[in-house]
């Protein structure tokens, strides 16, 4: 999806097939190239109060690539289940289209109202908001905080980190 919005935006038009595979290819081998990054301050921490609460950690990620799912494992062993993940290969529309958080949302046999997204990215938060969930952006990068609450976010954390320190008033309050 993002490879045709770059190709629409640059080209004005879609990507083909083979263009699509060439440079999905082409990204995935820079990626690798990548010493392995250290997981985020408070990742950890974060997914355990989740699963203490009762909630079942998902991915809900735009990736397909491997090496990106297995780093999940590595990082967070035992914290998600590969049969309820869902990557680039599962969707027709990726996000901001809803359709990734809906086949979640299908996978795990919830309604909307019984699950929440934490998202880092303006085309995620879309997706989850299209989706009806409720939707907590964390900024994990260079983005304006505004940018992440303009696509929809229902609450908003600075970092990962700050997140998990406030997630047991967060749920106080969701609850």
């Amino acid at each position: 999806g993002t490879i045709n919005m770059v190709c629409q935006r640059q080209l004005g038009r879609e990507a083909t097939p083979e263009e699509v595979k060439n440079i999905y290819k082409e990204k995935s081998k820079e990626f690798n190239t990548y010493p392995q990054a250290d997981r985020m301050p408070g990742a950890w921490e974060l997914l355990q109060k989740v699963k203490a609460a009762g909630l079942l950690p998902m991915v809900v990620t735009g990736s397909g690539q491997t090496s990106l799912l297995n780093r999940l494992e590595e990082n967070f062993p035992g914290m998600f289940r590969r049969e309820l993940m869902v990557t680039a290969f599962d969707v027709k529309h990726g996000k901001p289209h809803p359709e990734p958080y809906l086949m979640a949302l299908q996978k795990a046999g919830l309604k909307p109202e019984e699950a929440i997204v934490i998202e880092n990215a303006p085309l995620g938060v879309e997706s989850a908001v299209a989706a009806g969930i409720f939707t907590i952006a964390v900024n994990t990068g260079p983005l304006d905080c505004q940018v992440l609450l303009d696509a929809g976010a229902n609450a908003l954390f600075p970092s990962v980190q700050a997140l998990c320190d406030g997630w047991e008033e967060l749920i106080n309050k969701l609850a």
